[in-house]
């Protein structure tokens, strides 16, 4: 019953949809301009299965001609922009399928449908172009009037019917992989009945080996054959091995197998030459995948890599490195970096002066010293003649004056506090009978602002640092000590600055991972045997943004506030009028360091026509 059931099934599988419906061909492929759509026309000839999915990154749609052989000319596709259109590519891509691939903008909503031998995939577009086919040059009035012919039958022009089939993209289902999908029940069934399948489906040609024997329980819905097919194998020690020189031949044999071979195959020896990345950096790769008789060298030179193993291995050194050696991404950075200054400072004090006359000493207000000699002109015959001050003081004319105890009063206050660069200076003086008070009062207010901003722009290797430095390099000398003792200097830089270091992953969904090492560093002086410190301000940051989004790294503040008050002892203290006492400074200082970074991925140039594998 089980072995019944496997057949079953297979019968199934054969007589799917995704079966080859019979021989076709197809003759020519074709970009036309129609009423608010872009059009290619795929010309077939014969009974031919189609089917189609979409890809990203980039956006492609795919369709594969199944049961058909290309007949059309492999010409290439001219580059021109033909609505969502970017490029075309077709080829033969097994014996019994062909597969046109349409490079894209963007995934877009397009129809398909399969009518009179033509295969219709229509696309919106608002702007006009001219026509392009495989084959000839035309133009949307030759094509829409002048008869072609196929096979040697001329026939009508095409009209464009209602569309049969539409598909709002992307595709739930959607995957990254171009081969088609299956969907088949294996129960109970053999290694030779599952191989069978797989080889119906995919037209390869698929040897078993002698020991290839399993029992085989799966259930595959909607996957790529050939990843559906590897997986089954792998679950029961097999694995596939496709031929180098015939590659729609795959042998499939136990991994034992597989091993006791490579012990006695002969080796061959094979030249890989690498396109993009170093061949030196794929070496440790390739090494992994060689049996113990393997050897893989790096030339330098030519950047290419000669690989030495047996048959089998070098097969999977030549998809490892297919795989490995691809354009590397590209990603331009722009990054601003903002740096701000502000300094507050409040200044404000009073300086007083008490005396009398005799208060010669007195530094605030200059007064004459009584005891000085003073030159006057005593005996009227014109020449000056020394005389002290003290004798020209005149009791009766003097004054009426307060003294203390008969003795003469002097009072300073805050005499050695002095405020530079003052904004205000006020003096107010009031007498006290032989006393004078004198106040000085200075004030001063100052803000200063000072924004730095500095727009490097560079461009990187996808995972390759990026390094910004907008500073200066500081020379210090280090002396040490020689072999008999004598110094030896040498002189070494230290950068300052800011300083940005970006690496860039651009990830499968095309977002960019950054690494971000940002770092604010300056030099002052400091109190050690150097004479100077440097001082740093450093983040480190790990952001995930969208293809030419901002990051914003901040939170580098310094805010540094410095308060002072010196005074007349115990009046500085009074509440509200104490400021009128002493001298108080008050210093704020906040630094902000801003980094904006925004990375743009770079595509890699288009490649024109290849071969599709």
């Amino acid at each position: 019953m089980k072995r019944s059931a496997a057949l079953v099934a297979l019968g199934l599988l054969l007589g799917a949809p995704n079966s080859f419906a019979g021989p076709g061909e197809v003759t020519g492929v074709s970009v036309l301009p129609g009423s608010g759509r872009a059009i290619v026309v795929i010309d077939v000839r014969g009974a031919v299965t189609v089917q189609d999915f979409t890809l990203d990154n980039p956006s492609r749609v795919v369709i594969d001609i199944l049961g058909a052989r290309l007949r059309a000319s492999q010409r290439r596709y001219d580059g021109e922009a033909r609505g969502a259109i970017r490029n075309i590519r077709y080829a033969q891509r097994t014996e019994e399928a062909v597969r046109v691939v349409l490079e894209l903008d963007e995934l877009a909503n397009y129809s398909l449908e399969y009518v009179d031998e033509e295969i219709r995939i229509s696309f919106g577009a608002d702007e006009s172009f001219a026509a392009w086919s495989s084959s000839r040059i035309v133009t949307p009035e030759s094509y829409a009037s002048a008869p072609r012919s196929r096979g040697g039958e001329a026939i009508a022009a095409p009209r464009i019917t209602q569309q049969t089939a539409s598909r709002i993209l992307p595709l739930p289902n959607a995957q990254d992989d171009e081969q088609p999908h299956i969907t088949v029940t294996f129960d109970s069934s053999s290694v030779a009945e599952v191989a069978a399948a797989f080889a119906a489906f995919s037209g390869k040609s698929i040897i078993l080996g002698a020991d290839a024997n399993a029992i085989i329980f799966a259930e595959i819905t909607d996957q790529p054959w050939d990843v559906a097919f590897e997986q089954i194998l792998n679950a029961h020690g097999l694995t596939l091995i496709e031929s180098l020189d015939m590659p729609g031949l795959i042998r499939v044999e136990s991994r034992s197998a597989i091993a006791a071979r490579d012990t006695t195959e002969p080796l061959e020896t094979r030249l890989f030459r690498i396109n993009f990345a170093r061949a030196s950096s794929l070496q440790q790769a390739i090494g992994a995948v060689l049996t113990d008789r393997g050897e893989v060298v790096a030339d330098t030179s030519s950047n290419s890599m000669i690989v030495k193993d047996v048959q089998s291995r070098l097969v999977m050194a030549e998809s490892l490195i297919v795989n490995l050696d691809r354009p590397t991404l590209q990603v331009s950075i722009q990054a601003k970096l903002i740096f701000v200054n502000r300094t507050d400072v409040e200044d404000l004090g009073v300086t007083y002066d008490l005396g009398n006359p005799d208060a010669f000493f007195n530094e605030v207000v200059s007064r004459p010293d009584p005891t000085s000699a003073v030159p006057v002109d005593t005996d009227g015959d014109g020449l000056p003649d020394t005389q002290l001050a003290q004798d020209f003081f005149d009791p009766a004319t003097t004054p009426f004056a307060v003294n203390l105890g008969g003795n003469s009063l002097a009072a300073l206050g805050n005499a050695d506090q002095q405020l530079p660069k003052s904004a205000l200076d006020l003096i107010f003086s009031t007498a006290i009978g032989n006393f004078d008070l004198t106040a000085f009062l200075s004030a001063l207010q100052e803000v200063s602002l000072a924004d730095l901003q500095a727009e490097p722009l560079v461009t990187t290797s996808d995972n390759t640092t990026s390094d910004i430095l907008v500073g200066q390099l500081i020379p210090f000398r280090t002396v040490d000590a020689g072999a008999q003792g004598e110094g030896v200097a040498s002189t070494q830089f230290q950068e300052t600055g800011i300083n940005l270091e970006v690496t860039p992953h651009v990830t499968n969904n095309r977002q960019i991972l950054l690494q971000i090492h940002a770092e604010n560093s300056s030099l002052i002086a400091a109190a050690s045997d150097l004479g100077f410190a440097i001082n740093t301000q450093e983040a480190n940051s790990e952001v995930l943004v969208g293809d030419g989004e901002t990051a914003v790294i901040a939170g580098l503040t310094v805010t540094e506030i410095t308060v002072s008050k010196s005074g007349i002892p115990y009046l500085v203290d009074l509440p509200l009028v104490g400021r009128l006492f002493g001298f108080s400074t008050r210093r704020e200082e906040r630094r902000d360091l801003l980094i904006l970074v925004t990375p743009t991925i770079i595509d890699p140039p288009n490649q024109g026509f290849e071969v599709i594998p």
